[in-house]
């Protein structure tokens, strides 16, 4: 085993901060979730999840780099107009998320944010100029096979089917993976120039900022109980992005992005608990197809690109 080659000890503790950002994203899902059914817009919940998550982050950089000092060097960009096409299609893509979950059974939009690594494949075909083989194009297939498992456009355009989605709820759920899959090629660019606390702090500062100038338009006053879950969808999700980027510290990308799926779980048990939507067959079979070609794809790319290390297989929220 080479010096730099992680030991068990040190992959246990990535697993495990792997599993504790799944956690933390679901709980977020499901607090945004609620606070949707409290007519909470997707532009309010971009700027409180941001706002509230963002001295979370803070807090992170300052212990991490060893106080305020380190903590500025850190962030100081390296290549300032990356951090700004990153963060455009970050917010937008966060946006798009944020709008499935108000459409969307929670469910049902956690899955379909979890095709972003098979339109990232794609867009890496297409922009990068990749060599996609033979076995990555059919878990590409697999997995939109499981789209549409899961969507049910037929039935959607029908209108017969007591379960079908809504189309937008669907377009917008796809949309947001097909940026979700943006971001993940920005961040293998950014990944070889910038830290990757400047890469978090300066994306949380761009929803913050994006999310303040939509609130004269979008904003209005809730009851203080929904302010209660904005605040911990902002703290979970804060705590999700740290744990995510600190197992990546301790483990192989291979071997931690695989639990991200668990997201998918807990999507399903907190929208039949607190929702009271009971996962369908076709959502179950859907995400398990899903799961399969993103799961694959995501181990294609670590062969492909073993020294890579932003690989994120869950959206980047």
């Amino acid at each position: 085993m080479s010096a730099v080659s992680p030991s068990a000890d040190q992959i246990g503790r990535g697993i495990a901060l792997r599993l504790c950002a799944a956690g933390s994203f679901s709980v977020m899902a499901a607090l945004l979730k609620l606070s949707a059914e409290d007519q909470v817009s997707a532009p309010e919940m971009v700027f409180y999840r941001a706002f509230f998550g963002l001295p979370v982050v803070v807090a992170w950089v300052l212990i991490s780099q060893g106080g305020l000092r380190g903590a500025i060097w850190a962030l100081k960009p390296k290549n300032p107009w990356a951090h700004v096409l990153r963060s455009v299609i970050g917010v937008s893509s966060i946006f798009c998320v944020f709008q499935a979950l108000s459409l969307l059974p929670l469910a049902d939009a956690t899955t379909l944010s979890f095709t972003a690594p098979i339109f990232a494949t794609i867009l890496s075909f297409l922009l990068l100029k990749e060599q996609v083989g033979i076995r990555r194009w059919a878990a590409v297939a697999v997995g939109f096979l499981g789209v549409l498992i899961v969507t049910r456009p037929l039935d959607s355009l029908s209108g017969v089917a007591e379960h079908a989605l809504p189309l937008a709820g669907v377009a917008v759920g796809l949309l947001a993976a097909v940026l979700t899959a943006g971001v993940t090629i920005t961040l293998r660019q950014l990944g070889r120039t910038e830290h990757v606390a400047a890469i978090v702090f300066w994306f949380f500062v761009a929803c913050s900022t994006v999310g303040a100038l939509t609130l004269p338009v979008f904003g209005r006053m809730h009851e203080p109980q929904t302010f209660a879950l904005l605040i911990g969808a902002g703290v979970t999700g804060g705590l999700g992005q740290l744990f995510m980027t600190s197992s990546l510290q301790n483990a192989p990308v291979s071997v931690v992005a695989p639990f991200d799926y668990l997201q998918i779980v807990g999507a399903v048990i907190f929208g039949w608990w607190l929702l009271h939507t009971p996962p369908t067959v076709s959502t179950l079979t859907g995400a398990a197809l899903i799961a399969t070609g993103g799961l694959y794809t995501a181990w294609r790319e670590h062969v492909r690109r073993r020294q890579s290390l932003i690989q994120p297989t869950a959206p980047p929220v």
